[in-house]
């Protein structure tokens, strides 16, 4: 029996289900029968009460404490999102059967002058000891290519903060677990990697690493930024369809 699908959708540091923006709508869109789950990580969004863990593997647990599910996930992950995804893959493999990664990276595939580019590293103090509302501009300066002067989309980002803020531990503890994570084995699901080659947070080489060394699908954008998702939301829809499709995975 065909049961619809059921997308999980994972966001990275500090980030939460808000921020995936149009992106949910488009694809709900092209899999209308399709289940959406958006869960935040402790300390983010709507759980921002609480602090987040240190660890990928305890953030991975956590997120999959709110998926009530009996059918076989699909995984799309952004960032340090796909780091949680990789580890879900591999330590619960029964319960993935495919995933999308976006620019993410990891130990010891790739440097760590990739994982974060040299460019990018005069940001880091103040995106963890300035204020939210300087982090937030921060942030979009930083992942977006389209909407980094975007200044209705930042106050919307910005009340998000005041409404469930990212408190300093929470935010330090997703670093560094982003920071920590190491990859010991490749996932054995079906698996597309996506990235962008003008990403200006995570060397885009981090990605074809990943597709090199996995020998897994791969898919780049020529122009759209860290944040694909906010960048592009339609192309990215329509390359996770037709590679679903390829692999008979689009009811």
């Amino acid at each position: 029996m065909n049961h619809p699908p059921h997308f999980v959708l994972l966001r990275g540091l500090w980030r939460e289900a808000r921020h995936w923006g149009k992106f949910t709508d488009q694809l709900q869109q092209q899999f209308p029968a399709a289940l959406i789950s958006t869960p935040d990580i402790p300390g983010n969004g709507m759980r921002n009460h609480e602090t987040s863990p240190d660890t990928i593997a305890a953030m991975t647990d956590a997120l999959r404490q709110q998926i009530n599910s009996n059918h076989p996930i699909r995984l799309i992950a952004l960032s340090m999102g796909g780091m949680m995804a990789i580890d879900w893959m591999t330590r619960y493999p029964t319960e993935i059967e495919a995933a999308v990664l976006i620019n993410t990276s990891a130990r010891p595939l790739s440097p760590f002058y990739h994982r974060l580019r040299w460019t990018a590293y005069a940001h880091v103090p103040r995106l963890l000891f300035h204020s939210r509302a300087e982090r937030e501009a921060d942030i979009l300066r930083l992942t977006s290519n389209r909407h980094q002067h975007d200044k209705k989309l930042l106050e919307s980002w910005q009340q998000w903060q005041r409404q469930n803020p990212v408190a300093p531990a929470s935010a330090r503890n997703q670093f560094l677990a982003a920071l920590k994570f190491s990859v010991t084995t490749k996932p054995q699901q079906p698996l597309l990697i996506v990235t962008s080659r003008a990403d200006r947070l995570v060397d885009y080489r981090c990605s074809q690493k990943f597709a090199r060394t996995w020998n897994t699908d791969y898919v780049e954008h020529e122009s759209a930024g860290h944040d694909l998702p906010l960048d592009e939301p339609e192309w990215l829809v329509q390359r996770i369809y037709g590679w679903l499709a390829l692999k008979t995975l689009s009811a």
